[in-house]
Parts: C-alpha cells; sequence; structure tokens
C-alpha cells in the first residue's frame, strides 16, 4: 500500500497543511504556532515539488497476475527478478527512465533519445518456469541490436535467468526473462 503512495504527495500535503496553518497563525497572532508552521512547512512544500518534478511513475502491468502464477513466483522467481519487479512498480526519483542504467550498461541506450522505453510489464508462466515479461517501446533500437545483445542481458540480469525476446510489434520489444529450470534450488532435507 505504502509503494503505491508517491512521496512527492505526501511533502506537498503536509507542507500546504503547515504552511496553511502558519499563514493563519500570523493572522492571528500567534507567533509560536506560526513559526513552526512556516518553519517545518515550507521547506516540505519546497521539498515536494522538487521530488514532483523529479518523480518518475511506476509501470502498469499489462495483465493482472493469475494466482497460478503468483504461486511459480513464490517458489521460482530469482532475487534479481523479484527486485526488477518492485522497483519499476514504485515510484522513483531523481531518474529519467526506469532502468536507464542497465539499458547503458548493455549498450541499448547509447543516447537519451535512443533509449528503449519501459511500458509495461506481466509475469506469465513459460514452460513450466516463472517468467517476467518487461515491454519496452523501441523505436530507435533494432530488433537485430536486441537480439545480438540478448547473451549479455541473460548474463547481466544473472546465472538464473534467461533472456528471450517473445514478441515484437511496432517497435514494441518483449523481454522476457525466464528462470532457469537447470539452476532450480536444491531442497535440503
Amino acid at each position: 500500500m505504502l509503494r503505491k503512495i508517491p512521496l512527492a504527495l505526501v511533502g506537498l500535503v503536509v507542507g500546504f497543511i503547515l504552511t496553511s496553518i502558519g499563514f493563519v497563525a500570523y493572522a492571528i497572532g500567534n507567533s509560536t504556532l506560526n513559526l513552526a508552521g512556516f518553519f517545518y512547512g515550507i521547506p516540505l512544500l519546497l521539498g515536494g515539488l522538487a521530488l514532483k518534478a523529479a518523480e518518475l511513475k511506476p509501470i502498469p502491468f499489462s495483465q493482472e497476475t493469475s494466482p497460478e502464477i503468483i504461486a511459480l513466483r513464490e517458489n521460482q522467481a530469482t532475487d534479481t527478478q523479484n527486485q526488477l519487479r518492485k522497483d519499476v512498480t514504485r515510484y522513483r526519483y531523481g531518474q529519467e527512465a526506469h532502468l536507464d542504467d542497465a539499458l547503458e550498461r548493455l549498450g541499448l541506450s547509447p543516447t537519451d533519445e535512443e533509449r528503449p522505453i519501459l511500458t509495461t510489464i506481466k509475469e506469465v508462466e513459460i514452460d513450466g518456469n516463472y517468467t517476467l515479461v518487461l515491454q519496452f517501446n523501441s523505436p530507435l533500437i533494432t530488433l537485430e541490436t536486441w537480439e545480438e545483445k540478448l547473451e549479455k542481458i541473460t548474463k547481466f540480469f544473472g546465472a538464473n535467468i534467461t533472456a528471450k525476446i517473445i514478441n515484437t510489434q511496432d517497435n514494441l520489444i518483449d523481454l522476457a526473462l525466464i528462470r532457469n529450470q537447470q539452476s532450480s534450488p536444491v531442497e535440503v532435507a
């Protein structure tokens, strides 16, 4: 629940309330409340505005995750898949785009203008394996470039993940991060 509330909104609301209290206290001559309202309210309001300017909204799911897929995620998902899913589905601050650093390291973002943009994610099952699918709008990076980078993408996201392009249409690339079956955790008795 708290992951869905933007920090910028909290700063704006609390800052506005405290600043308003400060102005009202000034008007009625309550100097203590006036100082507290201004001293805390204005910095919070300005901080909320700064966060709002640097806010990156969460990426939506393209389809609702079924209970079967959630159970599969709980049993199979790697730490990388879980961290990636959590990172892109929450508000971020100070970044230009989701996964911008990763795309740059993978050689898929030569410039900010050419960077593919993550548009949606979904969780599915492919051949009995938990899969996190990242859909990118990639008008300036070709499918051939993505395919050349698949091995590097696989290594980048960890030993227990295989990267595969499962769908392309109208500049959209669906990059599937599939949990490797061979690398499934060994159960200890």
